[in-house]
């Protein structure tokens, strides 16, 4: 790897016009492109600290042997250049939207003497009408196929259509009634134009007028007897009612958008993208993209909309509206470009109420589910897991396979209802049976580090104990029924592979120090710094940072948001039982037993102030009287008023 200052450009030598930058690897490839208001100042953060850099950055910076750079004129300029260049050198420390085809449309070739519908992607032709974009493909093949059912115009290829017209024999689409064939004369040229005008009128919201047509033709058919054809009307009724309903309104006519929404964590981020036309959701979209250099929200939605915009043009490809969870960072410049590629004004807006906000929530919504099943797929894979585990085990230099790893996490407020937990990953694979939480107390919940010798000192200690009390394991036949009434429960008798902590340098010193204590040495511990996602091992001065896309930074990350997730879990159900028992505290004649009673009854107090009188003498133990002080308690607790001694008075702090 390079060392930064070898390459590092002179200050002076920088200048402070708006520009892009390209860094290049030992062989000259471009492996970042960005671009900047002021050259200088965005340089030198590159230069300034490099160890104080987020490890993508970092690698970038020591995979790289030097950068250049162009002046622009503008900001704007710089948005164009920088996307021309991401195009052109594919920079792998550039966030990168794979899918990167085109949109798919309904196009009706009406320039053509026999007008042809079909699935188009690509570049706008003279003469033909487009409908969309409908995202995937697939939805707007099965629509086609269901239209050519009511409006039978020709769809084969112009190959196709020679051929039947010179065997007078027509295609299979003309045998079932899905072709008008015209290409062996059953239809006249100018009919024909007149069907493919009619689908483009369906397609253009004029979905009732054809619906109500043939509802009248099916009555007359009815009333003529004519069974079978009033039969084949209802279904071509309930085609066109199908098409209908996968494109409902959800917002006003006139309404042209593409709602964006984004979904992230430190490694990945989801876009979802509903495409509105007419008021209806024609097409749906979305990514999961790595997220391999740093940059804001504001950043990332300026990405976004020149990758996905960059190769369109026209209003049918871009539409008048355009809603971001976030504006970009330079707003008036990617509206200006926007407005440029389109060749009419863009609105680019957050939806802050109303319809437009109610489906941007449902855009973010599918965005967060997307990444969920992402990461689930990723995880549940067996020769991902398999893949993950070996490569955290070479990563950090251990002898043995992580069959069982357990990680430590420690959660409170303000230093009070100290709690934390234990999960326990085999196989990588979450092992919920072995799950334990911990209340902290005393001097051990001073601070974190506190806190986590205390636990991982009383897990251990435990561990031993058991250890110690467990029958050898001897060949031969074993007495089933003696065995369960002796063997003991046995929860901490099974020691990890590896030990992981939520925290940095003084968390492992901490778990490691408690191990030594107990003698043990053969159960290695690591740290999960979640600033930066590295992983500290004891006594050692530098953390070790796996690569942002790797299987088993992904597999230490969920292991840690679990324990965080079962820590923090835990935390509000203990802070909760001791916010019911400072409120029932004031009651006279409530005792430990009846205040175990209601929190069992109601499960909080929230519950509780919205009980009935009647309801609190269902709880076993509570008569009319104390009832009566208990709804009184309750009522002041929840109106703001202090809470008052029934007895005697006394306001209660």
């Amino acid at each position: 790897m390079a060392d930064p200052k070898s390459y590092r450009p002179a200050s002076g030598d920088i200048p402070v016009n708006p520009g892009v930058y390209r860094f290049r690897d030992e062989v000259g490839r471009v492996i970042y492109v960005g671009k900047a208001k002021v050259l200088r100042q965005r340089l030198n953060s590159y230069f300034a600290n490099p160890a104080g850099l987020t490890p993508k950055t970092h690698a970038m910076v020591h995979t790289a042997v030097s950068v250049e750079w162009t002046v622009v004129g503008s900001e704007l300029e710089a948005l164009q250049l920088e996307y021309t260049w991401i195009k052109e050198y594919n920079p792998r420390f550039n966030i990168v939207f794979r899918d990167d085809k085109s949109y798919p449309y309904l196009a009706v070739t009406l320039g053509e003497k026999y007008p042809r519908a079909q699935v188009m992607r690509g570049d706008k032709r003279k003469g033909t009408k487009y409908f969309g974009p409908f995202y995937p493909a697939k939805a707007i093949r099965e629509t086609l196929d269901t239209l050519l059912r009511v409006f039978p115009v020709r769809s084969c290829s112009a190959g196709v259509f020679n051929r039947a017209q010179s065997s007078g024999r027509p295609c299979l689409l003309g045998y079932i009634d899905k072709c008008a064939a015209p290409c062996v004369g059953r239809i006249s040229p100018e009919d024909h134009k007149k069907l493919a005008m009619d689908l483009c009128q369906f397609m253009g919201g004029e979905s009732t007028k054809f619906i109500k047509e043939l509802e009248g033709k099916m009555a007359e058919s009815v009333s003529t007897l004519e069974y079978e054809q009033a039969a084949r009307y209802r279904d071509d009724i309930a085609a066109l009612r199908r098409v209908f309903e996968r494109n409902a309104v959800v917002l006003a006519e006139n309404t042209e958008a593409d709602i964006f929404a984004v979904h992230e964590d430190e490694l990945e981020a989801a876009v979802q993208v509903f495409h509105v036309r007419n008021g209806r959701i024609r097409g749906q979209r979305g990514w999961v993209v790595e997220k391999v250099e740093d940059s804001t929200p504001e950043q990332f939605i300026e990405h976004l909309l020149t990758q996905v915009y960059g190769e369109a043009a026209g209003d049918d490809r871009i539409p008048r509206e355009v809603l971001v969870p976030v504006l970009p960072e330079n707003t008036a410049d990617v509206t200006a470009w926007l407005h440029e590629r389109r060749g009419s004004a863009v609105s680019l807006r957050v939806a802050m109420r109303g319809d437009k906000a109610t489906l941007a929530e449902t855009v973010r919504e599918n965005a967060e589910q997307s990444l969920r099943l992402h990461k689930s797929r990723r995880a549940g894979d067996l020769t991902t897991r398999s893949a993950s585990l070996l490569e955290l085990q070479e990563s950090l230099g251990l002898p043995s396979p992580l069959l069982r790893i357990e990680c430590y996490d420690a959660s409170h407020t303000q230093g009070t209802n100290v709690v934390a937990s234990m999960v326990v990953f085999e196989d990588g694979l979450p092992k919920k049976s072995d799950y334990r939480k911990f209340s902290i107390t005393g001097d051990a919940a001073r601070d974190d580090t506190a806190s986590m010798y205390d636990v991982i000192s009383r897990r251990f200690k435990n561990y031993l104990e058991e250890s110690e009390n467990m029958v050898p394991m001897v060949s031969g036949e074993i007495d089933i029924s003696d065995a369960a009434a002796k063997a003991p429960a046995r929860r901490f008798a099974y020691p990890p592979s590896l030990v992981i902590v939520d925290g940095g340098p003084p968390q492992v010193a901490a778990a490691s120090r408690a191990l030594a204590d107990l003698g043990i040495d053969d159960i290695y511990v690591v740290g999960l710094a979640k600033r930066l996602e590295e992983l500290w091992l004891p006594d050692d001065e530098f953390p070790v940072i796996l690569p942002r896309a790797s299987h088993a930074l992904y597999l230490v990350q969920r292991v840690r948001d679990e324990a965080h997730r079962f820590a923090i879990t835990f935390h509000r159900k203990k802070r909760s039982a001791s916010m019911t028992l400072s409120v029932l505290d004031s009651v006279p004649g409530l005792g430990p037993a009846k205040r175990e009673a209601l929190h069992k009854h109601f499960g909080s107090v929230k519950k509780m102030r919205a009980a009935s009188t009647e309801e609190l003498l269902a709880v076993p133990g509570i008569g009319p009287a104390l009832a009566q002080n208990l709804a009184t308690a309750l009522a002041a607790s929840g109106s703001g008023a202090p809470a008052v001694n029934m007895t005697t008075g006394e306001v209660l702090d």
